[in-house]
């Protein structure tokens, strides 16, 4: 790791500074909640729109952080003994210590943009060159402002090469990140729509992506993207930068001759240098065709040898890019994070496991760490001080190497030389009611591991995309005043995506308030370790006892609710329990009608039994401008009521109305705090365009068949086939939520990304599809009955039914699958 002097940060930053330590600084932080070497840190406050790092300077103080790089000292800390550097911007400041570093070293650094591929190229150079190179590289997709120069910061002498991709999402960001990368080599993936909504055209976004390119003395990209291409001849200066470029139309230094696709390789050939070479990967799709090739372009221009070249792309390996938690035997949760392991990796994969709460004991296994390093006892001593400091309970680690360390890790560790060796002895008994992340190099086979922890093996999943959770939190935010709080909906087991999971998640994001519907959601997230505030909106008198020994906050909306709930808390002694008040400004749901004001005034002012949180009501129809009106008269009904009712009450109350699509729609009624719920998980009327897709419900092929004209399909046969077809049976039915009015082509699913019906009745268990316009479907391929590419809004559609109703019908038979990038 890079060790600098506060007195060396501060004249690389010329900035005004309070200095009173000098202990080296070696880790970047800029998330409080990612505290490991505490004393070596330096934290930058960075200030966003819904955000602001110095707000928590003093957590991080009592974590021991002494090292704060701000844009003004906090008054609470003006006293504390610790260094301050003081910035007109933080990012920027980050940025620049990051340029700083990255010029002390001369070794070659591939940098890679585009619309789509970058984390892939980026990995398959990195396993292609791992075995003749000491690669630093981002962990994960860190490509961002923030992203970049804290993967840049990982540069160290022992390293000889240096990957990094950049992503951008606004004008004026690549330049920043240019440099910081300063790439001598560069890759231009592609071009496509992502990220567009803040650029007029793909011209000007392709403008801004050749930035981080101004410097490289070598540029690889694709001559049959127009626009890259021309942009290229506008931008980039060829008597600086040479031009390394592939085609499958054009002359180009790599004219690419031919690309069979078979079942499970591509076999692609090429002609370099007036010679022809071919490569085969063990991929077929189109997009890993041409990440591979901007890949064999790199290695040509590196001078590989062209046997080797053959063999390191036949070997190629999947990018498992994900994060993924599920369900394990024995009430475990299994966290898998296998797809490699090195320094970055294992504290990115650490702090993830710190925010479950669901289990106090937590274990982890890890593999030896494919990395070089000039001295493995100083590496695996750095491992095992952060497995302390992460407070990891139990340690088993596998491999040759961590094995010879072993007595670096203390005593609640076991270690094991090979993963056959760990299999041959497991027992599942003693694995219960526990966190386990699984943290191994790919060489090591972990999903044998894995498999053995897996509590549910049926092959249809619904996977929980949990970037796609905090995009859209985010987003919302976006629409919010600084100071207005959100509380997540989290009832029917979060929109049937998982209960504590989701919880914990946003919790970690920082929300005010959870929302549930019965008091036992309430209690199964405090089982779970969750602490944030959480109302409960049904809550059922007979269970009030309950919901006060777990500290839920009723929604009080009739007389007899609160009536008992008083009573209640008078036998227990409770005073000052909070509660929420309902009020039906014109839902005519659950609540207080206007009428009741005076009694409620009455009853809040006999006594201190409890304290009024909030004032709510809910909106019948935000989403629909036919019913604007109406909305806007809702909204002036509750403002009204809970003027009144808060001029009896003497102490601060929160307000609140508005639902996912209010928030979007109607931002002057924001009041205290928002209520958000289907837009967390993607769906909110005219912003679904900004909201990222959560859920992707998958499943497989279980057989495949021919089925002769004049025959029938399925239970209750209605229609005769006209002609032979072919069809797939796929395993998934009503048993599993897939509602039965979506058979006999009704429905659809897709197989190889295309859309095909679902042909006769929807059984219990499967279902089959009309296969007549796909080839090359086999038993075992994936199924997607929703994702990204054919939403539930979608099939809600063919229903004539609302989103909400597809996803929450999933049944809980179907294993949850969270990930992250």
């Amino acid at each position: 790791m890079p060790e600098y002097s506060p007195s060396h940060i501060a004249s690389v930053l010329n900035s005004e500074t309070h200095l009173v330590l000098n202990d080296n600084i070696r880790f970047f932080l800029t998330d409080s909640r990612r505290v490991i070497h505490a004393a070596q840190s330096l934290f930058f406050a960075i200030k966003g729109k819904n955000h602001d790092g110095h707000l928590y300077i003093d957590e991080l103080y009592k974590a021991g952080v002494r090292n704060f790089v701000v844009e003004h000292i906090p008054d609470q800390t003006l006293e504390t003994v610790a260094n301050f550097y003081i910035v007109n911007n933080s990012i920027n400041a980050l940025q620049q210590l990051a340029a700083y570093h990255r010029d002390c070293f001369n070794y070659p650094v591939i940098g890679i943009t585009g619309s789509n591929g970058k984390t892939i190229v980026k990995e398959w150079i990195y396993q292609v060159l791992s075995g003749k190179y000491n690669i630093v590289r981002n962990p994960r997709s860190y490509n961002s402002q923030t992203g970049v120069p804290l993967s840049v910061w990982n540069m160290e002498n022992d390293n000889n090469l240096g990957i990094f991709e950049a992503g951008i999402s606004l004008p004026g960001e690549m330049e920043k990140l240019e440099n910081v990368i300063k790439p001598t080599i560069g890759i231009f993936t592609n071009i496509g729509d992502a990220h567009q909504e803040n650029f007029n055209s793909i011209s000007e976004k392709v403008k801004e992506k050749i930035k981080l390119f101004k410097h490289s003395k070598i540029l690889i990209f694709c001559l049959d993207h127009e626009e890259i291409r021309n942009t290229v001849n506008e931008e980039i200066d060829k008597n600086n930068t040479q031009l390394f470029t592939w085609s499958l139309k054009n002359k180009a230094s790599l004219f690419i001759k031919n690309i069979t696709i078979q079942k499970t390789s591509s076999q692609i050939t090429g002609v370099f240098e007036n010679k022809e070479t071919t490569i085969t990967i063990p991929f077929t799709d189109k997009g890993s065709v041409e990440n591979a090739i901007h890949v064999w372009s790199l290695l040509l221009y590196m001078k590989i040898d062209e046997t080797e070249i053959k063999e390191l792309f036949s070997a190629l390996s999947p990018v498992a890019m994900r994060l993924e938690q599920k369900s394990g035997i024995n009430n475990c949760t299994i966290i898998n994070d296998s797809y490699n392991s090195d320094m970055n990796s294992i504290m990115i994969a650490l702090d993830y496991l710190n925010q479950q709460y669901q289990h106090k004991k937590k274990t982890v296994i890890i593999s030896d760490i494919i990395q070089s390093s000039s001295n493995q006892k100083l590496l695996y001593s750095e491992v095992a001080d952060i497995l302390r400091t992460k407070k990891i309970d139990r340690i088993i680690g596998i491999g040759p190497v961590i094995s010879q360390y072993k007595s670096l890790f203390g005593v609640n560790a076991e270690f094991y030389e090979y993963t056959e060796e760990f299999l041959e002895s497991f027992d599942p008994e003693s694995y219960k009611d526990e966190s386990i992340l699984l943290k191994g190099a790919r060489a090591f086979k972990f999903e044998k591991i894995e498999q053995l922890f897996e509590q549910k093996v049926h092959c249809t999943v619904l996977q929980i995309n949990l970037d796609a959770v905090v995009h859209n939190l985010n987003y919302f935010r976006s629409l919010l005043k600084p100071e207005t709080r959100i509380m997540a909906m989290v009832k029917a087991i979060s929109y049937g995506s998982g209960t504590f999971e989701i919880a914990h998640l946003l919790k970690f994001h920082h929300i005010d308030y959870l929302g549930v519907a019965y008091i036992d959601e309430g209690i199964q997230l405090r089982k779970a370790g969750v602490s944030t505030p959480i109302m409960v909106m049904n809550p059922e008198v007979q269970y009030l006892d309950q919901l006060i020994e777990y500290g839920l906050e009723p929604e009080i909306y009739s007389h007899d609710i609160l009536k008992n709930f008083k009573k209640v808390l008078a036998e227990k002694g409770e005073k000052n329990h909070p509660c929420h008040i309902k009020f039906d400004s014109g839902m005519h749901r659950l609540g207080f009608m206007p009428d009741d004001i005076s009694f409620l005034i009455s009853e809040l002012s006999k006594d201190d039994a409890i304290n009024v949180k909030s004032i709510f009501s809910h909106l019948a129809a935000s989403d629909d401008t036919a019913f604007d009106q109406k909305t806007r008269h809702q909204i002036g009904v509750f403002e009204n009521f809970s003027d009144q009712l808060i001029k009896t009450i003497n102490y601060p109350v929160i307000r609140h109305i508005l639902n996912s699509s209010g928030i979007v729609r109607f931002p002057e009624a924001q009041f205290d705090m928002v209520r958000l719920g289907i837009g967390l998980y993607g769906f909110a009327g005219s912003s679904e365009n900004k909201l990222r897709n959560v859920f992707t419900l998958k499943t497989v092929v279980s057989q495949v068949k021919m089925a002769r004209k004049g025959e029938t399909v399925g239970y209750n046969p209605k229609n005769i086939l006209e002609k032979d077809t072919r069809i797939g049976i796929i395993a998934i039915g009503y048993a599993d939520g897939y509602n039965r009015k979506l058979g006999n082509g009704i429905g659809k699913v897709m197989i190889n990304k295309k859309l095909v019906p679902i042909i006769g009745n929807i059984c219990m268990d499967m279902c089959m599809v009309d296969l007549s316009g796909i080839e090359n479907v086999m038993e075992g391929d994936e199924v997607i009955v929703f994702g990204d590419d054919y939403t539930a809004q979608e099939i809600a559609g063919q229903l004539d039914t609302i989103p909400y109703e597809v996803i929450t019908n999933i049944s809980e038979r179907i294993n949850r699958v969270y990930y992250k990038e």
